[in-house]
């Protein structure tokens, strides 16, 4: 990688009270320094960790008054020499002090390099750095505390603890086919069995917890679905609290899927309301049922509106065995005008939750929300101390456990021993790629170009 002194906008394009132009790399002060004016010394003599106020000025004169920070290599977000700017947050004045660090040396930082760095320079293992845009994307507390343990290196510390061992006892391996007078293997097979089983089962715990943590990142995928004018749209204006959808009396108003994220406490809910579910000639029409199908494929939970002002009809019935084998709910819509059936009775007989409801004016949402959180087991979730949330990990967990299997049969097939060290360095090498040991430049770069501009 080329570390040359890079520079870019770190708080965004949007209009604040402040906003910061990042430096960072060996040059970092001497590309600063003829645009930094301080009252009593240069750039070059400032003290790290400290704030000092000056301007930001070019050959055309004063840009902004600034508070400048200097921050020496290794104690710094990249572990290089960096010089933060911090500016009034306005997006022309940022960008006219980053073109003038820019004229000034410096190169226009990629997506996520600043991270990067911090990753290449070994102040942050691959998982934590992930652990970065994590945090900043997270939509829910949960999500935020999941990311800030992973960000910590909590996750970083079981997998490094469990790599340690599998060394350990493959050194031993080694050392003793190299050098059998010196090392016994005799009753070997006795201690490497519950070794290799406890690690199975270490690995399959966080293996299960990957579920938890796609729900946690992603949030719960939902699809609204029922027949037209059931009030789909509606529950979910009333959901957001604002007319998102378009809503009339006139039957297939909805044509397409609209996605929009709500969040209630920990939950976190994409829903997708899909065009009423019917027969129809209409080539548009149609297609937005198509889609609706599509989407209770895809769906985590499916919510079933039905109007609650009538009787549940044969076309509600066959939506309720669409959605069989997913996680579902029925809503009986309209509950402020009565209920023509009794959620408790539908329930017994259908085996999906029911409840009554009202678009209107939001009677029963709570309730419905406080079950989705139940059938979700978020309260459960907050208690595991870790959680696997990126599907990278997950894929190398289970191409880890894949190995240590492998390694369990060559033990109880008595197989030579260096077969065993095979399945075990193959192990490791998997559980290493989580914190970045051993991965290609390619991916490095992929996960990066994911990140947001200036972090």
């Amino acid at each position: 990688m080329n570390f040359d002194t890079i520079a870019a906008i770190s708080t965004g394009l949007i209009p604040g009270g402040i906003g910061i132009v990042r430096v960072s790399g060996d040059k970092a002060v001497a590309v600063c320094e003829p645009l930094v004016r301080l009252k009593k010394l240069s750039l070059s003599q400032a003290k790290a960790n400290h704030l000092y106020y000056g301007q930001i000025a070019d050959q055309n004169g004063v840009i902004d008054e600034a508070l400048i920070a200097v921050l020496r290599a290794p104690h710094s977000y990249t572990a290089e020499d960096t010089v933060e700017l911090q500016c009034h947050g306005g997006p022309f004045v940022l960008q006219k002090v980053l073109d003038a660090v820019l004229k000034a040396g410096a190169r226009l930082a990629e997506p996520g390099e600043f991270t990067k760095r911090a990753f290449l320079n070994g102040r942050l293992d691959l998982s934590e750095a992930e652990a970065v845009m994590d945090l900043i994307s997270a939509g829910s507390e949960l999500a935020r505390e999941t990311a800030l343990k992973q960000l910590q290196g909590k996750n970083s510390a079981l997998i490094r603890r469990l790599r340690a061992g599998i060394l350990e006892k493959t050194a031993f391996l080694e050392a003793a086919l190299d050098d059998p007078e010196h090392y016994e293997l005799t009753d070997y097979e006795k201690e490497a069995e519950p070794f290799i089983q406890d690690l199975i089962r270490e690995i399959e715990g966080l293996l299960k917890t990957a579920d938890d943590g796609k729900v946690l990142v992603e949030g719960i995928r939902t699809a609204i679905i029922g027949r037209p004018n059931v009030g789909k749209s509606s529950f979910m204006n009333c959901l957001l609290g604002y007319e998102r959808a378009i809503v009339t009396q006139i039957p297939g108003t909805t044509r397409d899927t609209i996605e929009e994220s709500f969040r209630f406490q920990d939950l976190v809910l994409r829903l997708l309301d899909t065009a009423g579910i019917r027969e129809s000639a209409d080539v548009v029409e149609k297609i937005g049922i198509d889609r609706a199908l599509e989407a209770v494929k895809e769906a985590d939970l499916v919510l079933l509106i039905a109007d609650g002002s009538e009787t549940l009809s044969e076309e509600d019935e066959a939506l309720l065995a669409l959605c069989e084998g997913k996680t579902r709910l029925m809503l009986l819509n309209k509950s402020d005008l009565g209920l023509k059936e009794d959620p408790a009775a539908l329930e017994a007989r259908y085996g999906c939750p029911c409840y009554g409801i009202s678009a209107k004016n939001g009677s029963g949402l709570e309730a419905v929300l406080e079950k989705i959180r139940t059938l979700f087991r978020l309260s459960e979730i907050r208690q595991q101390p870790l959680l696997v949330t990126n599907l990278r990990h997950k894929e190398l967990l289970r191409e880890a456990l894949t190995s240590l299997e492998y390694a369990e049969k060559t033990l109880q097939s008595h197989a030579p021993e260096d077969l065993l060290t095979i399945d075990l360095m193959d192990a490791y090498r998997a559980l290493g790629r989580i914190l970045g040991e051993e991965v290609e430049e390619d991916l490095v770069n992929e996960i990066f170009s994911k990140f947001c501009m200036g972090k």
